[in-house]
């Protein structure tokens, strides 16, 4: 329980990295963790898009940088490594199950040495045309939102950032 607490702890978002491709184990580790994330009434409606083919991940990132209206720059930092999280429509959590599920993504990523961090813009990718055509190349079938990108990869040096101090109201209490 320690271990656990301490990696939430320390987890940080990283905005730089190695190019060099995670490990295949630590890969399938960080996947088994979202898979268990809870879902609404454990209808399990978030999918998973693991994409690691450069060319893919360099269009993705395309998509992402256009919608963010900065097509110069690379919204994914570098990272090899892309986990699309996409969530059924038919669910009324859908949004939320896609998020605990890159929450999960993300814990796991670091207790396994692997730096992450969430991209917001997935929900405009993927409402788009090109990134619908990009689910029906991947034989995603269904009315799915994209909740999120979290990237993944072995931080570059110096890209792993010190906790802010947490805020003196964060917590309520009503006993």
């Amino acid at each position: 329980m320690e271990s656990t607490l301490k990696d939430l702890k320390e987890r940080r978002s990283i905005r730089a990295y190695k190019p060099e491709q995670i490990k295949e184990e630590e890969l399938q580790k960080i996947l088994e963790a979202g898979t268990y994330a809870p879902t609404g009434m454990g209808m399990q409606s978030p999918k998973i898009i693991v994409v690691q083919d450069k060319e893919t991940r360099d269009y993705l990132s395309k998509l992402t940088a256009r919608v963010m209206g900065d097509e110069e720059s690379d919204p994914f930092y570098g990272a090899p490594t892309v986990l699309v999280v996409l969530a059924s429509k038919k669910r009324p959590t859908c949004v939320e199950d896609g998020a605990l599920v890159v929450g999960n993504l993300m814990n796991a990523a670091y207790a396994v040495g692997v730096g992450s961090c969430w991209i917001h813009r997935a929900r405009e990718v993927f409402g788009s045309e090109e990134g619908k055509a990009l689910l029906k190349k991947w034989g995603v079938e269904g009315d799915y939102i994209g909740v999120g990108h979290c990237i993944l990869g072995y931080p570059a040096d110096g890209a792993v950032p010190e906790a802010k101090p947490r805020k003196d109201d964060y917590i309520v209490y009503v006993r």
